[in-house]
């Protein structure tokens, strides 16, 4: 008689099962309940109609879903409906018995985007739980040994989608968002949609991402856990381009738990003041740890920075020592949406409880436009409920009224914010206030029109957040330019977006640029002006060079936000200057600059090292009667790090050349 291993035996089981699984789920198929539904006899279905494998349900539940059923229930089967991707359809309601459990297939989503539930452009869709888990594997997706790093492995993604609703589940484990409501057409947010009663648990990067709303109510939902990459915070509402939208978004009686990031962010630079107004509100919220309660920036960078509208937080409570201020709002211009908190309270804040902040290399204008209305802080702490710390340099503060009520020991003492309190409280640096630059009517050419670019002299200065060059060309020219994106850290997406504006405005949308090598470009030149190249490299860098043109940094609203870029940059006086200046600062506290303001002859007018805060070089020209070429001579600085750091010019154009050959002047 043959003997066989216990380890033969436990094969040939494990092959029986496998083959009474294949059985089972052939039997579960219930061709004649789907012909029915086919039809249109059958209004209701069941998920295991079309199948049930424990190892693999991915075409089961798909065919059941692409039968346009209108109401599709997926049942508890004792054990995970284990799937990949799956693809919603319109019109239609997915109810998830109690207990049921959709698993991510493990190893499978290799695809940056691929999410468990997704849907683009779709109407009418519903997805009903009864304490049902929709659960993905957020530790594998964050082993670079196993995964291409990517933070949009949703639970649930929905774009351009209108009527949906997604109650009573639980969305845990994904490689992004537990929620993500964007926008797969320009101009066409997610609308009419409700979430209620979910709770979004250890996902990497959201818990909810709200790109692009209109018409949004999010009530009874508890957001908590986020980490793994940034933002990490509970809720982000966070437009990627100007025609997004934030309208009628609503949120009640949530809770915002232990996540690493802010338990509640707002980050709108992206909107501009023509973008549609912003109409948010929170009512009856808490936040309970976390990174901040509440975040909010608009931009702040230009006179058409600052989304209008209004954000309002009614009955919210702030508490579980937030590991920053429990409140901070950033870059706000004081003519941007109105910042109301009424009624709210902060509870034991571990720093300031509210701080205001202009951003390095940000600010255009002052910080304000906020209320706060009956609004208590207990803070065992002595000190002072608000503060400003100017990084920007020389910004004020203004429109910010109200009522604070301080509880401390015992007492409570009622603050009226009055203009002569919040100077007191919180003063700013004072620079000396230059007249911008106007460039209305402007074109640009070259400063030494018979002097001919090296091309062999390539810039190397890397430009973050919008990056914007001038080229300049003749007409007919064939033109060749070249850019180069270089990530910063792990972050920065795989392909970054590249236009080209011509000097009469007409924009050409190029294709991406990115793969951490120079990617190359070529057009004729119909018009003779500056060209406009236009990059948005996010967390990257972008360098732009030409071996045809002149080619010059450029950011008309804006301080030029350098990365770890030394050497000599030359920029235009133009004539009639009578006083101009450069305000120069670091990132933070770290992360700081050196340097020196050179004359047209090459003497050095004034240097500064270790520049961390900001730092205004004031300077008048040598002659008023003609134009200068001046540079600004950056370095390494002695102490500190060169990584981050911001040149804003004033009362002079806005454009820097690595070369003088190079640089362009304004002509009206």
């Amino acid at each position: 008689m043959k003997h066989h291993s216990p380890a033969s035996r436990c094969a040939a089981l494990v092959l029986l099962a496998g083959s009474a699984v294949a059985l089972h789920a052939a039997a579960l198929r219930n061709n004649e309940a789907i012909a029915e539904v086919a039809s249109g006899k059958r209004t209701e279905a069941r998920a295991s109609w079309w199948g049930y494998d424990p190892a693999d349900s991915t075409t089961a539940l798909q065919d059941a879903i692409n039968s346009g059923v209108r109401k599709l229930v997926i049942e508890d089967m004792g054990t995970p409906w284990i799937t990949d991707k799956l693809k919603l359809a319109g019109d239609q309601e997915i109810v998830f018995e109690k207990g049921v459990v959709v698993l991510a297939r493990r190893g499978a989503f290799h695809g940056n985007n691929d999410c468990l539930f997704s849907a683009a452009s779709k109407t009418n869709i519903t997805l009903t739980g009864h304490r049902a888990t929709l659960k993905m594997w957020k530790q594998d997706y964050d082993d670079s040994a196993r995964y291409k790093r990517a933070e949009w492995r949703n639970v649930l993604s929905f774009t351009s989608c209108s009527n949906v609703r997604v109650t009573g589940l639980t969305l845990a484990d994904s490689g992004g968002d537990g929620i993500y409501l964007g926008s797969s057409q320009r101009g066409v947010p997610c609308s009419d949609v409700l979430i209620r009663n979910v709770s979004c648990i250890n996902n990497y990067r959201q818990g909810i991402s709200v790109i692009s709303a209109r018409n949004l109510l999010i009530e009874d939902c508890v957001l908590k856990d986020t980490g793994g990459t940034a933002p990490m915070a509970g809720i982000d509402f966070e437009p990627n381009h100007a025609w997004d939208e934030l309208v009628n978004c609503v949120m009640r009686r949530c809770v915002s738990e232990n996540n690493k990031g802010d338990a509640y962010a707002f980050y709108l630079p992206a909107l501009r003041s023509e973008s549609k107004p912003v109409s948010i509100k929170l009512e009856n919220c808490r936040a309970i740890g976390g990174n901040h309660s509440i975040s909010f920036s608009t931009a702040n960078n230009s006179e058409t920075a600052g989304v209008k509208g209004a954000a309002e937080f009614i009955n919210c409570r702030f508490e579980g020592r937030p590991r920053s201020s429990s409140i901070l709002i950033g870059d706000k211009p004081v003519a941007a949406a109105m910042v109301s908190f009424t009624h709210c309270e902060i509870v034991d804040p571990t720093e300031t409880p509210i701080v205001l902040t202009s951003r390095r290399g940000h600010a255009a204008g002052a910080i304000g436009g906020i209320r706060f209305n009956g609004c208590t802080i207990v803070d065992p702490q002595d000190r002072l409920p608000l503060s400003y710390p100017d990084a920007a340099g020389g910004v004020g503060l203004g429109d910010i009224s109200g009522t604070l009520i301080v509880q401390r020991g015992g007492q409570r003492t009622t603050h009226e914010l009055t203009p002569n309190l919040i100077a007191k409280w919180m003063p700013f640096l004072s620079f000396k206030q230059i007249a911008r630059f106007n460039s209305e009517g402007v074109r640009y050419e070259p400063a030494l029109p018979e002097a001919k670019p090296d091309a062999s002299r390539r810039s190397t200065a890397r430009q973050r957040d919008l990056s914007e060059w001038l080229l300049w060309a003749g007409a007919n020219e064939r033109v060749t330019f070249s850019v180069l994106i270089q990530r910063v850290g792990k972050g920065g997406p795989d392909t970054v977006p590249v236009s080209l504006r011509s000097p009469s405005g007409k924009l050409t949308q190029m294709s991406g640029a990115g793969g951490e090598k120079e990617t190359a470009y070529e057009f004729q030149a119909i018009e003779q002006g500056a060209y406009k190249i236009i990059c948005e490299p996010l967390n990257s860098t972008a360098t732009v060079n030409s071996r045809t043109s002149r080619v010059c940094l450029y950011s008309q609203g804006s301080a030029i936000h350098f990365l770890a870029t030394t050497g000599p940059y030359f920029f235009w006086v133009p004539p009639g200057t009578n006083e101009f200046a450069l305000k120069v600062s670091g990132d933070n506290a770290a992360e700081c600059v050196k340097a020196a303001l050179i004359d047209p002859a090459g003497n050095q007018v004034e240097e500064k090292d270790n520049i961390s805060q900001a730092h205004q070089f004031v300077a008048k020209p040598t002659n008023t009667t003609r134009g200068e070429i001046w540079s600004l001579r950056l370095a390494k600085p002695s102490t500190g790090t060169l990584e981050d750091f911001h040149v804003q010019l004033q009362g002079i154009p806005p454009l820097f050349s690595h070369t003088r050959e190079s640089l362009l002047q304004p002509v009206k």
